[in-house]
């Protein structure tokens, strides 16, 4: 006797059930909601722990702290700042300070790196052994003691302001920092503004156009040239055709210090020196492994070809050794802004000493503002690799 349609359906759903169970989609779907239900879980028990135990002890929750005044002064401030404004300011100004030496480290550290990196690979036996011992000693020696030492062995062995180390009688370096002086944009600087931002943007545009005639033609335009004559002879006369509307403020001793002018306290200037020199040890090292890792081949069709060897370094390994150099690269950016909390050590004004360090003392609302730094942290982070990931995605190889 056949077994009715009924029969067999009922047969089936465990045997679909069973094929469901053992489905590696279906069983990763679940374990993942699982962990993810748990870890909400563990959070969920911790904070709420914490609470109940401050809130026991009489101690404030919330982010209320924020609008009260800070009643402590900074010593770099980009933005407008004194005792009276809130401690949601003094964050704004640590983050600042922190985003201030973080991208002139990443931008020192670049461009330094680079040239040791290539210079390592110099045929000249003096060039090549220099870039090799300044990788080997900057990379080997702990970054704190590296800040210490430009901060307490180098700045602070410099002068007073009144025996000040001086150039031109407009710059000068002492143990209170670096002076020069500051521009003052009068009336009419505007038109010199807007004319450098045109020749700033023609001269981007005119290097796109010349990269894709060069493709198609194989003709070279002189992007250097006509961008300098862009960028620097064109606001000049616009600079002396509007009467020249912009000035300069000189720094001038006053007392036992400078006024006017533009300072660089000693703190950022170690920093950044110590951030910059040591990050750029390592960039030199992976620099030096993405050119050697393109096929010398590369560089003999090159020469072959006429080019010298200044030209095939630019032309052709260097393009084709960042698609290996800009993933350790990023690395090492997201190195150095993270160690830029090594500031405290010294007493530059970032977000761990400013928000984390002197506000968490006052307030000591620890959880909110541990949380609000850590996440500054990881913001920086996370678009520090977008970027970079941008700029690899554009010079990935392509295959056909």
């Amino acid at each position: 006797m056949k077994p009715t349609t009924q029969q067999v359906a009922s047969q089936d759903k465990p045997a679909k059930s069973a094929n469901l169970l053992y489905n590696p989609t279906f069983r990763s779907v679940v374990f993942q909601v699982l962990a993810v239900v748990a870890l909400g879980l563990f959070f969920y028990t911790i904070v709420n722990n914490a609470l109940t135990n401050l809130s026991s002890r009489g101690i404030a929750t919330g982010f209320d702290f924020l609008s009260q005044e800070a009643g402590f002064g900074i010593g770099l401030t980009l933005i407008e700042y004194d005792e009276t404004f809130s401690y949601g300011r003094t964050f704004y100004v640590g983050l600042l300070n922190t985003a201030l030496v973080s991208v002139l480290g990443i931008l020192l550290a670049t461009v330094l790196g680079f040239v040791m990196g290539i210079a390592r690979l110099s045929s000249n036996w003096l060039v090549s052994r220099f870039a090799a011992v300044y990788i080997e000693i900057f990379r080997n020696i702990p970054l704190l003691l590296q800040i210490f030492f430009w901060y307490f062995a180098v700045l602070q062995a410099l002068p007073s302001p009144r025996q000040s180390m001086s150039l031109g009688e407009a710059i000068f370096l002492n143990v209170r920092g670096l002076y020069f002086p500051a521009p003052v944009f009068e009336q009419g600087s505007g038109v010199v503004i807007a004319v450098f931002v045109i020749g700033v943007i023609a001269t981007a545009c005119i290097a796109y156009w010349a990269k894709n005639k060069q493709k198609l033609t194989g003709q070279q335009t002189p992007v250097g040239r006509i961008g300098a004559a862009l960028i620097i002879g064109l606001p000049l006369v616009a600079y002396f055709i509007t009467g020249m509307p912009i000035s300069a403020e000189y720094p001038v001793l006053k007392g036992f210090n400078f006024r006017g002018g533009i300072s660089i306290i000693p703190e950022l200037a170690a920093l950044t020196l110590a951030l910059s020199i040591y990050t750029a040890s390592f960039i030199a090292e992976i620099v030096r492994s993405g050119i050697n890792a393109v096929s010398h081949g590369q560089t003999e069709a090159a020469m072959s070809l006429g080019l010298p060897r200044n030209r095939t370094l630019k032309l052709v390994v260097i393009p084709q050794a960042m698609r290996i150099i800009i993933p350790p690269l990023t690395s090492q950016y997201l190195n150095l802004t993270k160690n830029s909390s090594l500031a405290m050590a010294i007493g530059y004004p970032d977000l761990v000493s400013v928000f984390a360090g002197t506000t968490l003392n006052q307030v000591g609302q620890a959880i909110e503002i541990i949380a609000m730094t850590m996440g500054v942290y990881l913001a920086l982070s996370l678009i520090t690799s977008a970027l970079m990931n941008l700029y690899n995605k554009k010079v990935a190889l392509v295959e056909r």
